[in-house]
């Protein structure tokens, strides 16, 4: 049976845990799912966490070099016929692997397929409507030119074929906080993804998040990576600098904006989590 193998990094995210775990597990279709969780040593709740799911899942628990080394663990021992990561704080949605699964299937040629994805907050609360959408629009028109002028694919969204990664690689710790940017620009190099244009999945922002405490240092980092794909070019580095200082401005806002709500009640409302 076609099988599909994810990878969650974790570090001491025992609160948000469960809600990966779970997320994961819970999908269903005409495949199999290989789930592995790489932890780097949590001391907190995350190991009698990840003890409550031993048998439907495979883990170890570590000392590591942080999420790049973790990562690449996990896929280097991954036996599914497409692979990908999910980080400890985000979820997949309702459907979204058996969509994946009936793209690689119905078209034997497509190496990778990322989607839609959600933001949500702390409490499970779509947030940054805007942004999710805008993010929408770009996938919708991706191009390898248009990638490496701004990088709109979401990470918890992207599965690629398990057989290409000796020829693309793994992720490179060079660029600890865009080392995903990098491998798609690899796998664009290579060919052209499906895009699902339904919700895939949930990325969690919140203020204590990598992406929501470094977002500055992420987008100045992704500057660095852009020119090693972009041999003649210039335009589009160029087109890349206007777009990155536009998207610094915009996070700034929405992070001084979150900054304010931060005393509001959490909402019984979720995001089909």
């Amino acid at each position: 049976m076609f099988r599909i193998s994810l990878v969650t990094p974790s570090l001491n995210q025992g609160r948000f845990l469960r809600r990966t775990l779970d997320s994961v597990l819970g999908q269903s279709g005409a495949f199999e799912i290989e789930y592995l969780v790489i932890d780097g040593g949590s001391t907190d709740n995350t190991l009698s966490v990840l003890e409550e799911y031993r048998g439907r899942l495979d883990w170890l628990s570590d000392p590591d070099s942080g999420q790049v080394d973790a990562i690449n663990k996990g896929l280097r021992i991954c036996t599914g016929d497409v692979v990908g990561w999910l980080n400890s704080d985000d979820v997949l949605l309702g459907g979204a692997l058996q969509r994946a699964a009936e793209i690689f299937r119905t078209q034997e040629n497509r190496e990778w397929v990322h989607g839609h994805c959600l933001i949500l907050d702390e409490y499970d609360r779509e947030i940054r409507r805007g942004v999710s959408w805008y993010k929408r629009m770009r996938c919708k028109r991706h191009s390898f030119d248009n990638l490496l002028a701004e990088n709109y694919i979401s990470q918890m969204t992207v599965l690629w074929r398990r057989e290409i990664s000796g020829e693309v690689g793994y992720l490179d710790p060079q660029f600890p906080l865009s080392f995903d940017y990098d491998l798609w620009l690899r796998l664009s190099q290579r060919s052209i993804p499906h895009f699902i244009d339904a919700p895939q999945a949930g990325y969690r922002w919140y203020p204590e998040s990598l992406s929501g405490a470094k977002f500055r240092e992420q987008l100045r980092e992704q500057g660095e990576v852009a020119p090693r794909y972009a041999q003649g070019r210039s335009r589009v580095l160029r087109r890349k600098r206007i777009l990155t200082a536009a998207a610094m401005g915009t996070y700034t806002l929405l992070s001084w904006i979150r900054g304010g709500d931060r005393g509001r009640q959490p909402s019984a409302r979720r995001a089909g989590v």
